[in-house]
């Protein structure tokens, strides 16, 4: 067997180090998200979420064992939805506070269920350094969601929503939001701490636990 010519090994070896920089590229593109006009925010300033991953670890058990802590946590400050006066608001809004996000929708019967547990963590945890804040993605509009909310009684949560779905293909590009409902608890900085895909008990003991350990752990 003749052994390759020299043009022949370069060319396999271009095509080899093409490959790796593709992998190189997708991999980063998993950790980073795109904010206004296209601009890309890094996940560069996430060391304290990344401290506070580490400190959910061992709280992530019974009904929040599904709970992933972040290893490589995504700066997620430009994630951007309508707040309760209807206005547009971003998670950089919630500087300094530790940030429970809900995505969820009428449709969605394992969103429903968990709704009422989510409103009493509010009621217990919610303050000037904790918020849950569940974002309604309802095509048609805030008055099914709103309806659905009153009739089960819910009245500590405010009233999020993004009827556009621009916020779940957001997460999707960076590998988040596969389904409904999906939590993301996000630090003070705009980090991701950590995920749960599928629904929980976020009024138990375990879950107050879990959020409670990362925010001794960030100072708040």
């Amino acid at each position: 067997m003749s052994k390759p010519t020299e043009p022949a090994k370069n060319s396999r070896r271009g095509l080899v180090l093409a490959g790796l920089a593709g992998a190189v590229a997708a991999v980063a593109a998993l950790y980073v998200i795109a904010g206004p006009n296209g601009n890309i925010a890094s996940a560069q300033s996430c060391s304290v979420a990344l401290e506070a991953a580490k400190a959910a670890k061992p709280h992530a058990k019974g009904e929040v064992a599904a709970f992933i802590p972040a290893s490589q946590p995504l700066e997620l400050k430009q994630l951007t939805f309508m707040g309760p006066d209807n206005q547009p608001v971003s998670l950089a809004d919630f500087k300094d506070r530790t940030v429970l996000l809900n995505l969820w929708a009428t449709w969605c019967a394992p969103c429903r269920k968990e709704m009422p547990a989510l409103d009493e963590l509010q009621a217990d945890l919610g303050s000037e350094d904790f918020e849950v804040v569940a974002v309604s993605l309802d095509r048609g509009g805030p008055d099914k969601p709103k309806a659905f909310l009153e009739e089960i009684g819910v009245g500590h949560l405010g009233f999020y929503q993004d009827s556009s779905n621009a916020l779940l293909q957001d997460l999707r590009k960076v590998a988040r939001a596969t389904g409904l409902p999906t939590t993301i608890l996000v630090g003070p900085e705009g980090c991701e701490i950590g995920t749960m895909y599928g629904p929980a008990e976020w009024a138990s003991g375990e879950a107050k636990s879990l959020i409670e350990s990362t925010m001794v752990r960030q100072g708040t």
